[in-house]
């Protein structure tokens, strides 16, 4: 039988929960061993009736965008109702499809990248002086779309639907993932976003925080690897060429194979 070739690797997925299923399943199927510890808590918030009405009707804005899959879970049925006529844009091929998913229909994704810089670069969006604009994102969320929107001339209104909180782990789960992770168990982490490496950093003994120095770094954004950097973190970082459970693990594949790869000949 063929040895697998995530064969004897153990990954942390430190998404949340009903988030990092998808990635473990992967790492599993290519024979590795995913160890999960989610870093956030995904918090649904109700919007209070009174930001409701200030932002009227939702056929009242030219624009819907949906800055991540979170802002499609906790707000796209409650906002849309059974609209399906009205013009949304996602931040990305994900969040694109979990709306579509739901019936849908994403007139405006960027065509290569996953932020909003690459959405910005839309052609649909450069043009939208005089339009309302309703932002679909987690409470305290990036300003940079919003703010470049505005100075275009577009009237912007955002809709908070959900906050992130650091996890609040047992202490028996650090103290089981700290043995194994001394033991040579965990051999890369995960991090999506420099939020969630923030609260990984915050949540985990002092001891795992030693050993986060010496293990590999697994993601797909550029802007976590600068967070490692202002964290004092000394991983090694596995650059995947997207922010996607495929991207990932196929970045994983390539460090492995490069780490299996003999040396050139001097």
């Amino acid at each position: 039988m063929a040895v697998k070739p995530l064969a004897g690797i153990g990954v942390l997925v430190t998404r949340p929960v009903h988030q990092g299923q998808r990635l473990g399943g992967l790492i599993e199927s290519g024979g590795g061993t995913a160890i999960y510890l989610p870093a956030l808590e995904i918090q649904p918030l109700a919007e209070l009736p009174g930001s409701r009405a200030a932002k009227g009707p939702v056929d009242g804005f030219q624009l819907v965008i949906f800055v991540s899959v979170n802002a499609v879970i906790y707000g796209a049925v409650s906002l849309l109702g059974n609209r399906r006529d009205l013009r949304l844009a996602a931040i990305g091929r994900a969040t694109a499809q979990a709306l579509e998913a739901l019936g849908f229909p994403v007139g405006v994704v960027p065509d290569g990248g996953f932020d909003s810089e690459a959405l910005l670069r839309a052609p649909a969006l450069a043009q939208v002086k005089g339009q309302r604009i309703l932002i679909v994102r987690g409470e305290g969320g990036r300003e940079v779309l919003g703010a470049e929107l505005t100075a275009r001339g577009a009237a912007v209104t955002y809709a908070e639907v959900y906050r992130r909180l650091p996890a609040r782990p047992e202490r028996a789960q650090l103290q089981a993932l700290e043995e194994l992770w001394r033991h040579g168990g965990i051999h890369a982490y995960t991090a999506t976003s420099s939020e969630l490496l923030d609260a990984l950093v915050g949540i985990v003994t002092p001891r795992i925080r030693e050993l986060m120095d010496s293990t590999a770094l697994l993601t797909g954004a550029p802007r976590v690897a600068e967070a490692a950097g202002r964290l004092g973190l000394g991983s090694p970082v596995i650059m995947a060429r997207r922010p996607t459970d495929e991207a990932l693990v196929e970045a994983l594949h390539t460090w492995i194979e490069a780490r299996h790869r003999p040396p050139p000949d001097a």
